[in-house]
């Protein structure tokens, strides 16, 4: 059992749980998730893990209420416990030891560019992050990636920072260059449109893939994508890919799969997507 010890509403539908999982704190790297089951027959969610303190045994999850089960999860209290946290999995991120890297986080891809930003800046590559989200009561993590940089803040509506999307004062910068790295984490589209800008001045983009994701193993095949033309599973291969090789009208379409689903409760197809 993994006790939660403290929980943060950061905003409305998203819930920052720290959770006691000593081994798992103890060897995490950036860019590595995990599986949690609150329940012995409840349904497995895939989470990144946005931090960890080895000397206290604990990881931080953040959760997003898009259905029945992520609902139930972010509901939890200081002292409940989940039944099971598995992991760490996946692949962790590809860090460069040296130069200047952008981490752009839009909604609560803000959550997992965080450990990305916290590993670059202990290797002492330059970090400057931007972070946007439809409002200012919708951003998260804009206090923890100010430790790590610089730091651009957008939000749609103008209620905090730039107005705009994060694709807009990304431009600026890439012309500011010269950069490492860029990593992008968040909506599809939104990574697409990164990978776009940065594909003329062939900067290496790594995107955080999201589809349906079950077993966390590669067996069930639920979370493969088409990267480069071959197929690949998020889960195992990934979660991390080349941004300019990752073929997004087929992650677009697998994501809106279960859509009709999502928040139909117990019994329906709801929460499979890794945040």
């Amino acid at each position: 059992m993994n006790k939660v010890v403290s929980r943060q509403q950061l905003s409305r539908g998203i819930t920052r749980l720290e959770i006691q999982a000593p081994r798992i704190a103890e060897i995490r790297q950036p860019g590595q998730f995990v599986i949690v089951c609150l329940a012995e027959d409840s349904e497995r969610i895939p989470l990144t893990i946005a931090d960890s303190d080895p000397q206290r045994g604990n990881i931080t999850l953040v959760i997003q209420n898009v259905g029945h089960s992520t609902q139930e999860l972010g509901n939890l209290r200081v002292g409940e416990s989940l039944f099971a946290v598995t992991g760490p999995l996946g692949h962790p991120t590809e860090l460069p030891d040296q130069g200047c890297a952008l981490c752009v986080g839009g909604g609560v891809g803000a959550a997992v560019v965080h450990p990305i930003a916290q590993g670059l800046h202990r290797r002492g590559v330059k970090v400057t992050s931007i972070i946007g989200a439809r409002t200012r009561e919708q951003l998260i993590f804009e206090t923890e990636l100010r430790r790590f940089g610089d730091l651009i803040v957008c939000t749609d509506d103008g209620s905090h920072g730039c107005t705009g999307l994060v694709t807009d004062p990304l431009r600026t910068q890439l012309a500011a260059g010269p950069w490492a790295v860029v990593y992008a984490v968040g909506p599809a589209a939104m990574m697409q449109a990164v990978a776009e800008l940065t594909r003329p001045a062939q900067i290496r983009t790594i995107v955080s893939l999201n589809p349906v994701m079950i077993d966390g193993t590669g067996m069930c095949g639920g979370c493969r994508v088409s990267v480069g033309g071959v197929t690949k599973f998020a889960c195992v291969d990934g979660p991390e890919f080349d941004g300019h090789l990752v073929d997004y009208h087929d992650l677009l379409d697998r994501l809106t799969t279960y859509h009709t689903f999502e928040k139909s409760g117990p019994g329906g197809a709801k929460d499979h997507c890794k945040l």
